[in-house]
């Protein structure tokens, strides 16, 4: 392995391996104490990307809600966040925990064959949908869909499309574009990246390597988008995003490429009933803070909050419906 390759790898070790030693730092500090004194929220991804916004604006809306005394956030990336499912796991019992999740962990579960899932977690709480965009540089020579498509169809290889884990959302939006234009999914070449800081990174480099078409949550794009760094070709969602000039895959004749991406919280497992209660306590107050309707709008998000055993079913339904999704998009 070349010297430059080798460095890389061990940067992300070192990196992976100090965010675990954070948050068992972070969740010892809690042990013994209420959730409502000391609450640790896991973003298990890389800073700047999704999962982190989630836990950054639920912290935020804690903090200013006083419905928390001390909110800390631990970002654990890596895995399509079964690296932090995995650290979760390990804290069974533990009652001031809580881990940010979503479609893309399901996605990285059911494709990494990981022996922890969700239902090995306690379920707390959906809180919204989060929607998919497909964005080029402002220089791109694509100034529509139907213009990036038409490239990609002729000549797959050639253009690499960018996005999060493997398996995850953004994969799953990528291949579903291909299937609907008549792409075989195995021509695809699709760059992962650990978080949306590193894809936006990508999608202005120059340098060889980099990918010219990147499908991520609109808010990963969202700073270089009102900017004009980057052009959104569509949006991934059941109608206009407010403010966002690009059409929905509907008006595009796409309706197939339908996937909504979600965001909920988990606990560990093997809480008392009455921890798990007081946690959604937590989470119903959170989200009628003012702080928390503002980054529901700032967002772009759409409210779904589900609690109890609605929640707890439609984990298992949605894990069941990615599977399949996955093995249809030969992606499993």
């Amino acid at each position: 392995m070349p010297r430059r390759q080798v460095i890389a790898a061990l940067g992300i070790v070192l990196v992976t391996a100090l965010a675990v030693t954070a948050f068992a730092d972070a969740a010892r500090s809690g042990e013994g104490q209420a959730a409502r004194s000391n609450l640790t929220l896991i973003a298990p991804a890389a800073a700047g990307g999704g999962w982190d916004l989630v836990a950054r604006e639920a912290q935020q809306a804690m903090r200013t809600g006083n419905i928390v005394n001390t909110v800390q956030v631990v970002n654990i990336p890596g895995a399509a966040g079964t690296i932090g499912l995995n650290q979760l796991a390990g804290l069974a019992g533990e009652e001031t925990t809580m881990m940010v999740t979503g479609t893309v962990m399901l996605g990285g579960i059911s494709q990494s064959g990981s022996a922890i899932s969700l239902q090995d977690t306690t379920p707390i709480a959906r809180l919204a949908e989060d929607f998919e965009v497909v964005a080029v540089p402002a220089e791109s020579p694509f100034r529509t869909l139907d213009d990036m498509l038409t490239a990609w169809a002729a000549n797959p290889a050639a253009l690499p499309v960018g996005g999060g884990s493997a398996g995850g959302i953004d994969h799953m939006v990528a291949a579903q574009l291909a299937q609907a234009r008549g792409i075989p999914v195995e021509r695809m070449v699709y760059t992962p990246h650990p978080g949306g800081g590193e894809l936006t990174l990508s999608l202005l480099s120059t340098a060889a390597g980099t990918v010219g078409v990147g499908i991520s949550g609109y808010n990963d794009f969202r700073d270089l988008v009102e900017s004009g760094q980057l052009r959104v070709l569509a949006v991934v969602a059941p109608e206009r995003l407010q403010g966002v000039d690009a059409p929905t895959m509907d008006e595009l004749g796409m309706p197939e490429v339908d996937l909504v991406n979600w965001r909920g919280l988990v606990a560990p497992a093997g809480i008392t009933p009455e921890a798990r209660a007081e946690l959604e306590q937590i989470a119903r107050e959170m989200v009628g803070t003012e702080s928390w309707g503002e980054a529901v709008t700032r967002n772009r998000w759409v409210r779904s909050e589900t609690y109890g055993e609605d929640y707890d079913r439609y984990l298992v339904s949605e894990q069941s419906r990615i599977d399949d999704l996955l093995k249809e998009l030969g992606l499993a």
